[in-house]
């Protein structure tokens, strides 16, 4: 069976399963600047399984999809004032700017 037949869900599904144990590959891709790198390893583990995938079909199918975000530190959607989450997120637990000024107390409605 061609595996060019199948969709593109299945075929990067076989990819990432192929990737699983893939010794030097996740080296390559763990040594990898930025998503655009991972994409080149990616493409070219592709052509040697004969998959058949295009740079835009391993961009826009999760889980590489998110792999390729991940290592851009871009978040897939944002939330609030246009800021990535984990942007949002990553000051939790440190003291901000406002450390001089006393702690607001919530009283609640109950």
């Amino acid at each position: 069976m061609d595996p060019r037949s199948l969709s593109v869900g299945q075929r990067v599904g076989l990819l990432v399963k192929a990737l699983d144990g893939a010794k030097r590959t996740n080296e390559a891709l763990a040594q990898c600047t930025d998503g655009e790198a991972m994409l080149d390893v990616l493409l070219d583990a592709s052509a040697k399984l004969g998959l058949g995938l295009t740079r835009k079909q391993l961009a826009d199918t999760p889980p590489i999809r998110d792999w390729v975000w991940w290592k851009n530190k871009e978040a897939v959607f944002t939330i609030g004032d246009n800021k990535p989450r984990y942007q949002q997120d990553g000051g939790q637990g440190r003291p901000t700017d406002d450390a001089d000024q006393p702690r607001r107390k919530f009283l609640g409605l109950f």
